[in-house]
């Protein structure tokens, strides 16, 4: 995974409460096991019509907005527990996903892929929206290691909460794996000791 320390980008507003894994990636694209092509499928069903077209007025198909954070209604990644949906934001390039409200393996998922979800209260969430409503092109900053999310030119800022243990692998790019290699010198220690005190 890629190391998150600091993020400074553009978001992506998707003011939609209830949004489910099916709506992120639809169940008919779940065929492939390799995370590569899902970012192609995000949000399929609602950034395409059925002849395949672009839908203009959808978020992610405006010109105005851009960026790597998507700044989502509340209850985001509701519905079946499919890792894909994080495999698609992620595919897609996107780096945070703010809301007032995530699903638990959602979150849990997110976050073994290296994207972040950030949660944040359901006021400023909404000054979120504002934000990007009043300037499409105003920025913001994630600060992982201060667990702050700001929005540049404006007063807005919040902390955010977030398990150590995923913390430390994102600012690392550590999977689970990684991180138990990075700890290999103190665990072949421990060991060590445990056999010579038997």
């Amino acid at each position: 995974m890629e190391k998150f320390s600091t993020l400074i980008s553009t978001a992506v507003p998707l003011d939609i409460s209830n949004v489910d894994t099916d709506q992120i990636i639809p169940a008919r694209f779940l065929k492939a096991t390799d995370k590569k092509g899902f970012g192609d499928n995000l949000f399929r069903d609602w950034r395409y019509n059925k002849q395949g077209d672009l839908i203009e007025d959808f978020a992610l198909n405006k010109s105005k907005y851009s960026g790597s954070i998507l700044v989502a209604g509340d209850n985001f990644g509701c519905g079946s527990s499919r890792e894909h949906a994080a495999w698609a934001l992620a595919g897609y390039g996107l780096k945070v996903i703010i809301s007032s409200f995530f699903a638990d393996i959602f979150k849990g998922n997110a976050l073994n892929n290296g994207l972040l979800p950030i949660q944040v209260s359901a006021e400023v969430l909404q000054q979120l929206f504002e934000a990007i409503k009043h300037n499409p092109v105003v920025e913001f900053k994630i600060d992982l290691e201060a667990q702050t999310l700001s929005v540049l030119q404006t007063t807005i800022k919040t902390h955010f909460d977030i398990d150590p243990y995923k913390k430390t692998c994102l600012i690392n790019g550590y999977d689970d794996i990684d991180y138990l290699l990075s700890k290999k010198n103190k665990i072949e220690v421990f060991e060590l000791q445990k056999s010579n005190s038997l």
